[in-house]
């Protein structure tokens, strides 16, 4: 296997203290270390480096930001002379698809670095706040769902909070604070801010034209870009927030294909759009689409923070969004003690309390099983009179079997209540007109779903709901295939298509068949 890798390389010695590269570096080169030492560093508390493993023969250099153009989280160091193959970055995914053995060795190494950056917090930032405060969990959630490396430091009840304030100079009215990798500061950023301070975005050629633009990673914004670059199309992925969409915010999917023990949604997104890079494709997140010029081709897409991006075409996996509910009180606890997601992160912030979820379909009883784990006690709010209509049942028997969750059928919520949090949750039974109020820390809503589309109005042809309008819905007479929208080269797949089948295994599989008719319309294009 050494020989093998070489010959994707060139043979270096190395000197004592030579650096192979630094935190902050993007696209660093890889490197197979054959005689010596290399040290695997980050930047410590008082700004020095600490060593946190060490490379010997054998053994190479790299982790999931070698496949992207992140910046890097770590730097690389020779302790003694040496040699090493040095393979340059733009080899690297070459090098991996015709050696798929040793790719794949590579890729597990590398992922299973990251998890390990993750687990203990390390070459990452670190968060100081009050974890029920709303900007906290912001920054919070857009690390955690982004796979970025983060230590929170609860200035309520860590007894190292006091020190770590002291050593920044810091002030609870300047909270939440994030400390970066190179130990500078941050008084509660905004997250495209944080994102670009993470070298975690991307800057873009507004003369560059990308084959294939898709606006969305969740399911099927993953699987078109996957399968596009796998093929040898220049794709690019712009996403609002994080990669995994409305699945991303799953605890776990049970009924997904060759999964028999589930997975976590986040962990579904977070394998995807490994895979996407792997090939090729790039990906720039904290960059929301707010337009577009539809009137000629290549489209022009423009993102919130001015950027513009050009693509021959254009696939539309946006998804949609769970509707808010129209109860006094409730925007000033959205953000704080209202969510939209049920993964670890909330779990832990309601352990032992009681908790509300409304909603009757797979997601929100996904969510009370995986709740009704840590907190206190699950309610569960449907407007009908029962989950078999709506809940695949597997999930309907264990949450009927559950000592832990109580089902209301025929409610809905009627009373938020709570000073600095929430703290009590009342809901209105609307054959008897009865309210129930319960002491309650959170309320999980998952209930229908907006499209994402505002930013496509004046553009593309949208059903009455806001849903994109495609050749399988018999409302677009000239598109060419069954996701082509009315405008040639412009395709919707997932949750944002009118009439889609709205589970992940549909939204993969719309994204994967999709791009046979791009290569078709790509074809046409050149040929004209």
């Amino acid at each position: 296997m050494v020989r093998r890798l070489s010959g994707y390389g060139v043979e270096e010695a190395i000197a004592q203290g030579q650096v192979l590269f630094r935190r902050g570096d993007r696209r660093a080169d890889f490197f197979l270390v054959l005689d010596g030492q290399v040290s695997i560093t980050r930047s410590g508390e008082e700004g020095d480096d600490e060593i946190l493993t060490i490379h010997g023969p054998g053994q190479f250099s790299g982790e999931l930001d070698q496949v992207n153009a992140r910046a890097l989280l770590v730097s690389a160091r020779a302790l003694v002379d040496g040699r090493v193959v040095r393979v340059a970055n733009r080899d690297v995914p070459r090098m991996m698809a015709a050696e798929p053995d040793i790719g794949e060795i590579v890729m597990r190494a590398f992922i299973l670095r990251r998890m390990g950056f993750l687990h203990h917090g390390e070459a990452g930032i670190v968060l100081i706040g009050r974890p029920d405060d709303p900007d906290t969990l912001r920054i919070e959630r857009f690390a955690v769902r982004n796979g970025y490396p983060l230590r929170l430091v609860d200035v309520e009840h860590d007894e190292a909070a006091t020190g770590c304030m002291g050593r920044h100079g810091l002030d609870v009215a300047d909270l939440p604070a994030v400390v970066l990798p190179d130990r500078s500061l941050l008084l509660n950023p905004d997250t495209m801010d944080l994102a670009d301070r993470l070298g975690m975005t991307e800057r873009f050629d507004p003369d560059e034209v990308f084959d294939v633009a898709v606006v969305g990673a969740g399911p099927a914004g993953l699987s078109a870009a996957t399968y596009a670059a796998s093929e040898g199309l220049a794709t690019v992925i712009v996403e609002g927030m994080a990669p995994g969409g409305q699945a991303g915010a799953s605890s776990k999917i049970e009924n997904y294909l060759g999964f028999p023990t589930g997975i976590s949604g986040q962990a579904l997104a977070g394998r995807a759009q490994v895979q996407a890079q792997k090939f090729g494709a790039r990906l720039a997140v904290s960059r929301a689409v707010v337009g577009v010029e539809c009137d000629k081709r290549p489209y022009r897409l423009k993102l919130e923070d001015g950027q513009t991006l050009q693509a021959r075409v254009v696939v539309i996996a946006s998804g949609a969004r769970y509707r808010k509910l129209d109860v006094a009180g409730y925007d000033r606890f959205d953000g704080q003690a209202i969510h939209y997601a049920a993964t670890a992160m909330e779990s832990d912030l309601c352990r032992g309390q009681a908790v509300v979820v409304v909603g009757g379909g797979n997601s929100a009883g996904q969510a009370a099983m995986f709740l009704s784990r840590t907190v206190g006690h699950v309610h569960m709010l449907v407007r009908g009179e029962g989950l078999a209509a709506t809940m695949s049942d597997y999930l309907v028997q264990r949450i009927e079997g559950s000592a832990r969750i109580t089902l209301h059928p025929f409610s809905e919520v009627s009373r938020l209540e709570g000073e600095r949090t929430l703290s009590r949750i009342g809901w209105t039974d609307h054959r008897s007109g009865e309210e129930t109020v319960v002491d309650a820390g959170a309320l999980f809503v998952m209930i229908g779903a907006e499209p994402n589309t505002d930013w496509l109005r004046g553009c593309l042809d949208l059903d009455e709901r806001g849903f994109v309008l495609t050749g399988e819905s018999g409302q677009a007479p000239t598109a060419r295939s069954a996701y082509e929208t009315h405008r040639p080269g412009v395709y919707a797949v997932g949750d944002v298509r009118s009439g889609s089948i709205k589970r992940v295994a549909a939204g993969v599989g719309e994204g994967s068949v999709v791009v046979s008719a791009i290569h078709r319309d790509l074809e046409a294009l050149r040929a004209v």
